[in-house]
């Protein structure tokens, strides 16, 4: 019986492994050892330290700005995911303005969308957050993607226990 059992397991931990893996979507921008490391709240506090860094960013859309020549984007940040998803159930790392080129259609990004980028530092601006004064790094964007909600979902294991009867819906 334990000769059956070492080759079995030997061969279920890796197939396990390999079905957690494919679970989680790959990220959808490759990361490169130039990125920034810090958040949105550490770049507004010495944004000259970061000049120019490259990003990869995302958060909760707080608000579309459309002006003359291009639009800005208020994102409350949030931590990534390996497949680089915000994950609004940690704790915000502070606000950023994405500064995108043209005009962007605030129905593509609405209030409260979830969005990753990448793109470079660009400074920071002084503004407000209801009453209180704020800094917003400012992140001249390269690529956008606003997550969908079946985007959001994939990876997630549909699996669930518990006692009881209980119905699902998509």
């Amino acid at each position: 019986m334990r000769r059956l059992v070492r080759p079995l397991s030997r061969l279920l931990a890796p197939l396990t492994l390999l079905a957690l893996a494919a679970c989680a979507p790959a990220p959808i921008y490759k990361t490169s050892p130039n990125l920034v490391s810090a958040v949105p709240f550490q770049v507004a506090r010495t944004p000259e330290r970061y000049a120019n860094g490259s990003v990869i960013w995302g958060g909760r859309i707080v608000a579309v700005h459309n002006l003359a020549d291009r639009s800005e984007i208020e994102v409350l940040a949030f931590p990534l995911d390996r497949s680089q998803r915000p994950q609004v159930g940690d704790s915000g790392n502070g606000r950023f303005i994405a500064v995108m080129h043209g005009f962007v259609e605030p129905m593509d990004y609405p209030e409260g969308a979830l969005m990753t980028l990448t793109g470079t530092l660009a400074g920071s601006r002084a503004g407000k957050v209801g009453e209180a004064d704020y800094v917003f790094p400012l992140v001249t964007v390269d690529q956008a993607h606003r997550w969908t909600q079946q985007e959001l979902q994939s990876g997630r294991s549909n699996v669930h226990f518990g006692i009881g009867v209980g119905v699902g819906i998509h």
